[in-house]
């Protein structure tokens, strides 16, 4: 089998604050942009991998899910244990200083090196989605 991962979700509270850090912070290209009334997904991905993407979606939509759910959602969102993604760099060092001066994104982890074998370091995105980035070695 030859599987890639083409897209994965995360949830956003605020797409203008969202294209700020994924766009205009990480380098990130905007895929698509798609309105239905006031919600927006917004789809991202870096230049260099077109077929992978970040979809980046307003929490608790489906018609599935009811009010409790969207209300432990949003509780877990504003805590930073909703959602996480793990990126990769050559330049950990370089990434963490420019995305800690961009004040869209909250450090919860300077660049360390972890006992398994991984040198990385953490951030909190616009919506409390919990970013890693990983060093590429």
């Amino acid at each position: 089998m030859n599987i890639t991962i083409h897209s994965t979700f995360l949830p956003h509270t605020d797409p203008e604050a969202s294209l700020a850090f994924y766009r205009d912070t990480l380098g990130f290209e905007v895929r698509n942009d798609v309105s239905y009334g006031e919600l927006r997904w917004l789809t991202v991905g870096p230049p260099d991998q077109p077929g992978t993407s970040i979809v980046l979606h307003p929490p608790g939509v489906d018609p599935g899910i009811t009010d409790d759910e969207r209300r432990t959602i949003a509780e877990m969102m504003a805590k930073g244990t909703y959602a996480t993604i793990i990126l990769a760099t050559k330049d950990l060092d370089g990434t963490f200083e420019r995305i800690q001066a961009s004040d869209h994104a909250e450090v919860v982890q300077e660049p360390t090196e972890q006992p398994w074998g991984v040198r990385d370091c953490a951030f909190r995105d616009p919506a409390g989605n919990m970013v890693r980035i990983q060093e590429v070695r």
